[in-house]
């Protein structure tokens, strides 16, 4: 029989040429563009829209800014010097060598991980990045000084995120050569988000206590529209982390929607059964913190561990929101206006130590090409390497300290030095008015086609007038 391979050439669109070298994979990396893409909308529009709905009307404006000038910002500090310090040459074993990533010769080189370009990864990296600043701003809405915000988030990037995202993501960082598992973020994006959040808000004050009281949201319906980018822009967070277009990215997207909808199901049957009433509010805090649990385990567990992640996501966060915060006067000392501590930093760990018992040693393979040295502690009883499952499970509780730790303390140091330059609050005068006051601009207009009836002039500069409740 004749040879196959040696009559039947490639398509013409498969052959290598120039643009295609013959170690790059076509599919990969369409995939991980579109992945990364999906994950860009989940900031914008999902967040700002998000964000800008589920605050009181006179903040609108400004929380939406937060989150575009951070998108923004972030990735002008990536190519300059982000990318290269969170995956490029070891200077420390927790922190990469700062250079940029702007060359045409490194960007067409074959990516550190996966058949796709340098370019390619800067890119996709760069939203997982974007996101975790983002996912911070959550818990600083409602009173922190936008000059203050345009110098918090390159400190914090340089100096927090490449320090987490080398030590648990590069190759050559110290958790990722120990063998611990953060499959798409939840340590590095959603532990350090939530801590770092608490953090700043804690640095930066509270709102105006009569914003804490009572903090309706503007628009329901465009929250909603903000939380169903985020659910569904999920699909490229988890699955294009396998950096190649495979069945494990398939079972990432799968388990990250049915942890999801899990979650966002016991929250609401908690919700009913002691308020009486089915929250919408509620729900999207479901939804978030079962995004959040999976975001650590999405390709290495199997189905029935989704399901019990998102009853566990969708309870225990419910509990320290609905009960721990409401009774521990010092959670209430800090005003934590999205709740990222419960929905990020307490649904990240929890995702993190139950990576360390549900993970599948067969799905590991598949994800690190390394079979037995990624166990699940459960799956180490079944194997009868109970001692790899214990230390697998002592490495994700390692990692949550780890970063922990980093977080507290550098997004403390930068909030104290960026408090030396400008006020990390507005004054109460501003906090009163709001988006006019701070940018000039308001969110609505509440009659005729924008402009202002009655308008008094103000200190600010412009004409304000109280906005309806």
């Amino acid at each position: 029989m004749a040879n196959v391979n040696a009559t039947v050439p490639f398509p013409s669109n498969l052959l290598p040429d120039a643009g295609s070298p013959d170690w790059m994979n076509k599919a990969d990396n369409a995939w991980q563009l579109t992945a990364a893409t999906l994950v860009g909308l989940q900031s914008i529009p999902g967040l700002l829209i998000l964000y800008g709905g589920a605050v009181k009307k006179k903040w609108a404006v400004n929380s939406a800014f937060m989150v575009f000038y951070a998108f923004a910002c972030v990735l002008v500090c990536w190519v300059g010097w982000g990318y290269q310090m969170s995956f490029g040459e070891k200077l420390f074993p927790l922190w990469g060598k700062p250079n940029v990533a702007l060359d045409q010769a490194f960007y067409f080189k074959q990516a550190f991980l996966g058949k796709i370009p340098n370019v390619t990864m800067v890119y996709f990296q760069f939203v997982f990045a974007a996101i975790t600043l983002i996912l911070i701003a959550g818990a600083l809405l409602g009173r922190m000084n936008f000059y203050a915000w345009m110098l918090f988030v390159p400190l914090w990037l340089t100096f927090s995120y490449t320090v987490v995202a080398f030590s648990i993501w590069s190759t050559k960082g110290y958790f990722a050569l120990k063998g611990m598992i953060d499959y798409s973020g939840g340590y590095v994006i959603h532990l350090s988000s939530g801590v770092a959040g608490f953090t700043a808000a804690y640095w930066v004050g509270p709102r105006l206590n009569k914003d804490r009281e009572r903090f309706p949201p503007n628009n329901i319906l465009l929250m909603l529209a903000g939380a169903g980018l985020l659910w569904l822009g999920w699909t490229g967070f988890n699955g294009g982390d396998p950096y190649v277009v495979s069945m494990d990215a398939s079972l990432a997207v799968l388990n990250t929607h049915v942890c999801t909808a899990t979650s966002l199901l016991t929250w609401l049957i908690l919700d009913i059964t002691f308020f009486r009433k089915p929250s919408v509010i509620g729900a999207v805090q479901g939804m978030i913190t079962g995004l959040v649990c999976i975001t650590p385990a999405a390709g290495v567990i199997q189905g029935w561990a989704a399901i019990l992640m998102g009853l566990i996501s969708g309870s225990i966060p419910w509990f320290t929101m609905m009960v721990v915060h409401k009774r521990w006067k010092l959670l209430q000392r800090v005003d934590d206006t999205m709740a990222v501590l419960h929905t990020h930093a307490i649904a990240g760990t929890l995702g993190g130590i139950l990576t360390g018992l549900f993970a599948e040693p067969k799905l590991d393979n598949l994800f690190y090409g390394t079979y037995g040295r990624y166990v699940g502690l459960f799956y180490g009883f079944q194997m009868g390497d109970v001692k790899t499952g214990f230390r697998q499970l002592g490495l994700q509780i390692y990692g949550v300290v780890f970063v922990v730790l980093v977080n507290v303390i550098v997004t403390s140091l930068v909030c104290v030095v960026v408090g030396f330059i400008v006020p990390l609050r507005m004054s109460d005068d501003e906090l009163e008015i709001g988006d006019e006051a701070a940018h000039g601009e308001e969110a609505y207009a509440i009659w005729g086609q924008g402009e202002k009836e009655a308008s008094s002039t103000n200190k600010y500069g412009s004409g304000h007038i109280e906005m309806m409740a």
